[in-house]
Order: C-alpha cells, then structure tokens, then sequence
C-alpha cells in the first residue's frame, strides 16, 4: 500500500536532503534519490526550495556571530543598497514601522544625511535601494530603478511617483493631506503605510499595508473617493486616453503583502510563480540576466525566498531541483534541461 506524506513530512524529507548538501557534494546514488524523490510528488519540488532559502537565512544568521538571537534581532533598513551594500543604523521596525517616519528621519538626520530639497528627483539605479526621509518625518524607500520628485508645500505633502517601486510610510499631519501621483491619478492619505509601483508597460499597483489610502473617482468634486484599506491591492490600468482607469480594490492576505515587499530586505519572495516570471524579476535587480530557452522549464512554479542580488546563486537552486543544467558567460546564465527531464 502506498504511504501517502503529509506536507510536513516532505518539509522534514527536504530539510535533511538540504542538510546533507551543506558543506559536501552528493554521491552519484544520492543525486539519483533525490531526483526521484523530487520527481515523485508535485510538492516537493516546492519544499525543496523552501528550505534551500531557510538554510540561506541561517547562513546569514551564522555570520552575525555566536552571540545572533533571532528573536532579539531586528534588520538594518538600508539608506542605501549599491553592490557596496552601504546601511544606515537604523532598524527595521524604526525605519519602516507604523509611524516610525519621525524616528528614521531623526535619525538619518544624526547620522549626517542631508533631508531632500523642495523640487529635488530622487534615483536609484539597478540593484540600489533607497531610504528617503521627508521634513514631516515621513519616508520613501525607493526600490531598484525607481524615481520619485518632491513637492511640499503649505497645503499639502506632494510626490509625484515617476517610475519604479515605492514604499511609503506617512506619519500624521492633519493639516496637509500626502498626496502621491502616479500618471494621472492622486493617491491621499493622512496616515499610512502602502506600496506604488509603476514598471514599464503593467499597470499601476497600489498595495496598502497600514492605514487608509484614498483614490478620487471622476472629476466631479463631491464624488465619493475609493478608499483602499490595509491589507488591499488595487491594479490601475492606462485608457484608450492613456490616462489611468481604476479597477475593483482586492482583499489580500498579510502572507501576501509581505512577499510583495520582501525587496525592502533585498530578497525576492515566490510563491509558485513561473520560473520565467522569477527570471523578469530578478532582471530588476541585476545586469546578469537568467535566460530559460526551454517553454516548459520555464513554466515550472517557483517557491521560496531568495537574495534579489543573486541571479546565480537562484539559478544553481533551480538546476539542481529542476533536474537543468546551468551555462554562465556574458552576462547571462542559461537553463537547459534534457529532453528526457521534460
């Protein structure tokens, strides 16, 4: 009779594959096994990954040195991530906590970091994130290849997304209003903490985590606004007028709203997408571009959490779950499979 594995035994299955890789090479017969274990349920390919990016964590953590406890430890919010990986000290939950605007911009303000002038556009280039703080002690984090230009003025705290990935945390002012536009909408908040990101050609997504973020409908002026609360996502598309439509506001899950933001960290999050649509994401964050040839590799789902910076280190991830092999030269790294792994 077959024993069916439940999910936590696969993740335990998984676990100690990844724990017998640490440090060692896989003997022919053990690469063998693991093929066929990952090829014996559609799910463990999934768990495979999932703990492949756990034991990256570790690693991480291991490197902070013996006295690193994890629950006492909060991540540095980066003023800058170049290929330098320059920090400023401040922690997570200050720099992007609910209502922790004052506190970063106090902060930066001590380590020597000059606040944005009125008017100023501010850049990031690929692989670069940036912490911003406002005179109101509000902050942008600008994500790779994003722009943002600077608006303040006695009636309102105004910044005009110009293209990129945004994460806004707004401390209160009652008031000015923060007004954000993207294209030829105006997103308003008195408080909030909430994602904009404007790439290429997709529509707008307008991500909230905290708080309430306002979007006007129509022009009339005492049209009702919609009003995206946390935990909700809308998607704004361009009209045949190339001006900005709205769509329906969706509830999402906070699982979901914190893969959505893992860049703020430097990691990308997947949660069975395509291996193709990974390859799109971490072509953001890097001049090294992951290239699958093969239409059904690169449909395969991805799972897990990654370093944004590591198009390689993913990549050796994927060709040994994915039974692939993996060419590196120019700027690209290539993922084949045999016809007969297909």
């Amino acid at each position: 009779m077959t024993t069916y594995e439940t999910s936590q035994d696969i993740d335990t299955i998984a676990s100690g594959w990844t724990a017998r890789m640490d440090g060692r090479s896989l003997s022919a017969d053990e690469e063998e096994a693991l093929q066929r274990w990952l090829n014996s349920d559609p799910r463990n390919k999934g768990a495979m990954m999932r703990a492949q990016a756990l034991s990256m964590m570790s690693e991480s953590a291991k490197a902070l040195g013996p006295g690193f406890n994890p629950a006492a430890f909060n991540a540095p919010a980066p003023a800058t991530i170049a290929p330098r990986h320059r920090f400023a000290g401040l922690s997570r939950r200050q720099a992007l906590g609910w209502g922790g605007g004052a506190v970063a911009a106090a902060s930066v303000a001590a380590l020597g970091i000059s606040l944005p002038a009125m008017g100023a556009t501010i850049t990031t280039g690929r692989g670069e994130i940036r912490l911003v703080p406002l005179k109101d002690g509000s902050t942008a984090l600008l994500n790779t290849n994003s722009s943002i230009r600077i608006g303040y003025n006695a009636t309102e705290r105004f910044i005009t997304v110009l293209d990129g990935e945004v994460y806004f945390s707004v401390t209160h002012d009652a008031k000015r209003p923060f007004v954000v536009e993207v294209g030829g909408k105006r997103l308003r908040t008195m408080q909030a903490t909430f994602r904009v990101q404007k790439l290429n050609e997709n529509p707008v997504d307008v991500l909230v985590q905290q708080g309430r973020v306002d979007l006007p409908v129509g022009d009339a002026p005492n049209s009702h606004p919609l009003s995206l609360q946390a935990n909700m996502r809308m998607n704004l598309g361009a009209g045949s007028t190339g001006r900005l439509q709205t769509a329906t506001p969706q509830n999402i899950t906070p699982e979901t709203v914190m893969r959505e933001l893992a860049w703020r960290e430097g990691r990308l999050a997947f949660e069975g997408e395509t291996l193709k649509q990974a390859a799109t994401a971490f072509a953001r964050y890097s001049d090294t571009h992951i290239i699958i040839p093969d239409p059904v590799l690169a449909q395969e789902p991805v799972t897990g959490l990654f370093a944004a910076n590591d198009p390689a280190g993913f990549s050796r991830a994927i060709a040994r779950i994915f039974d692939a092999r993996l060419e590196q030269g120019n700027d690209r790294l290539i993922l084949t499979r045999p016809a007969a792994s297909q």
